[in-house]
């Protein structure tokens, strides 16, 4: 039974929590909570298009404020000034309606859903890249996968995996793809969700305000790890992004010592390389996360796991256990071939 399940879809990376299996017997897992705080707030703008969403959601609080305030003012004022007095037992005497009273209660309301009907429709058009937009080049291509981001820089050569970095105050051309199911790119300071359908592409349209990292989820139920198909943007300088992309256009790191160049044998010749790529290898396949740079990561597994030595060998010594239902198998390594594995992949930088 668990204690304290490792999706809780609020909580990221912790400290370590003991679980026990159906047998009784003690497992030890580690999980990351270095901050136990929601994830998902649209009040902290952080780009052109969120601080228009922003707007208009605070619109509707303050409307939904003084509707509540009205309804329970009119409540108590009616209750008080029309309460039964001490000795009264006929029926209050019907009185004439009141006409303009009536035409307020009507028209009040309807001019409110005028204003926030043109209010959303302008926001909506604001935010929607148009087809003069789409019709160019993307800047970055993002493609769901169960359960990881891939994040192709066109303009670049640059392939990477669940940390999308971005520049700042530049006007941004995202397309949106999926490799298998529905996803949904959600971050909610940067914006409005969008869905990312197979075989269709969708376009997002982002001018981030300020260097930061920003957090979101993917929002649409997508199987068994979906509340660990986490979203982690680093927004950049635009110098610092060019540096960034300068980097990781270059081919990984060669294995420098025996253990990892043994390492890079086994990954070439133990399955590996047919559903992961490293940059200036044999390994080309896209069907798992690049790993040409792995290690310059904070996180694996889309946020499951910090990105260090420990974390990484329990997840390809046995990823089921750390992932249930992820897309890679337990292959049963021996000990010293994960060590030599996980030892070369420590080397991507």
């Amino acid at each position: 039974m668990q204690i304290f399940p490792p999706s809780f879809p609020f909580c990221r990376k912790a400290k370590s929590i003991n679980f026990l299996n159906t047998t009784g017997s003690m497992l030890k897992s580690t999980y990351y909570f270095k901050h136990l705080f929601l994830l998902q707030s649209v009040e902290n703008p952080a780009s052109q298009q969120a601080d228009k969403i922003n707007r208009l959601f605070n619109y509707f609080n303050v409307a939904a404020a003084g509707m509540l305030l009205l309804v329970g003012f009119l409540i108590a004022y009616i209750c008080i000034r029309y309460r039964q007095k001490k000795g009264e037992s006929s029926e209050p005497v019907e009185t004439k309606p009141n006409k303009w009273l009536e035409v307020l209660m009507i028209g009040g309301p309807f001019l409110l859903l005028v204003f926030f009907f043109s209010q959303t429709l302008s926001v909506m058009h604001s935010v929607t890249p148009s087809e003069k937009v789409m019709a160019r080049k993307p800047d970055v291509i993002i493609t769901g996968h169960q359960w990881w981001w891939q994040v192709e820089y066109p303009n670049a050569n640059v392939l990477t995996a669940n940390e999308v970095h971005l520049p700042v105050k530049t006007p941004l051309l995202l397309e949106m793809r999926s490799a298998d199911v529905i996803h949904d790119w959600w971050v909610p300071e940067l914006g409005n969700k969008i869905d990312l359908i197979p075989s269709k592409k969708n376009y997002l349209s982002l001018n981030i305000n300020k260097p930061g990292i920003y957090t979101g989820a993917c929002s649409e139920f997508c199987g068994a790890q979906h509340a660990w198909m986490r979203i982690k943007v680093i927004a950049q300088t635009p110098s610092d992004f060019k540096k960034w992309l300068a980097e990781n256009e270059k081919d990984a790191d060669q294995p420098t010592d025996t253990l990892a160049k043994t390492g890079a044998r086994l990954f070439q010749t133990k399955t590996c390389a047919n559903c992961h790529r490293i940059q200036g290898t044999a390994a080309t396949a896209t069907a798992g996360p690049d790993l040409t740079h792995l290690a310059e990561r904070d996180e694996l597994l889309t946020g499951l796991l910090s990105n260090n030595k420990e974390n990484l060998f329990k997840w390809v010594d046995n990823p089921q256990q750390i992932k249930p239902g992820a897309h890679m198998p337990d292959f049963k390594f021996k000990k010293d071939t994960v060590d030599a594995i996980v030892h070369y992949l420590l080397q991507l930088k």
